[in-house]
C-alpha cells in the first residue's frame, strides 16, 4: 500500500445486537417467534438469524443496561487497515470482546461510539461457515 492509498473496506454480512441479560430471551423470541426468522446458530448466550442478506447475531451481555448494535467491516489487509485507521484517529477498542485467536481482526469505535469489528474476508466467511455447520442441528 502506498502512502496515499487507503485500504479498501466493505460492509460485512454480520451484525450483532448486544442485549442486556434481562431482555435476551424476549429479543430472541421476537426474531424467532414474532418475525419467524430462520435461526441458524444456537449456543448459550448467542443466537443468530438470517435477516435478508445479513446474519443477525443476538448476544447476551450481562453488564449492559440497554441494547447496542455492533457492525462488521471487512478489509483484505487488516494490518494496513489498522495502521490507516490509527493514523485517521479512529479509536481501537480490543477490550470490548475477546476475539478467537485464529480470527484476523480487531475492534474499533466510530465517532458516535458504535463498535465495529474490522476483519479479513476469510474471517467473515469463517463466521458464516461456523453458523452454517450448525444449521442442520437447529430446530
Amino acid at each position: 500500500m502506498s502512502e496515499n492509498q487507503a485500504p479498501t473496506f466493505t460492509g460485512g454480512r454480520n451484525v450483532a445486537i448486544k442485549v442486556p441479560e434481562h431482555a435476551f430471551e424476549a429479543a430472541v423470541a421476537f426474531y424467532r417467534d414474532t418475525l419467524s426468522l430462520t435461526q441458524v446458530y444456537d449456543a448459550v448466550g448467542t443466537k443468530a438469524f438470517e435477516f435478508g442478506p445479513i446474519r443477525l447475531w443476538i448476544d447476551r451481555m450481562p453488564h449492559l443496561t440497554q441494547g447496542e448494535m455492533w457492525l462488521e467491516v471487512v478489509s483484505p489487509d487488516t494490518e494496513a487497515a489498522a495502521q490507516y485507521l490509527a493514523e485517521s484517529g479512529v479509536v481501537r477498542c480490543d477490550e470490548v470482546e475477546k476475539l478467537p485467536p485464529d480470527l484476523d481482526g480487531f475492534w474499533i469505535l466510530n465517532p458516535a461510539g458504535i463498535v465495529h469489528l474490522v476483519c479479513s474476508p476469510e474471517s467473515d466467511l469463517e463466521a458464516e461457515e461456523t453458523a452454517g455447520e450448525l444449521d442442520a442441528g437447529v430446530t
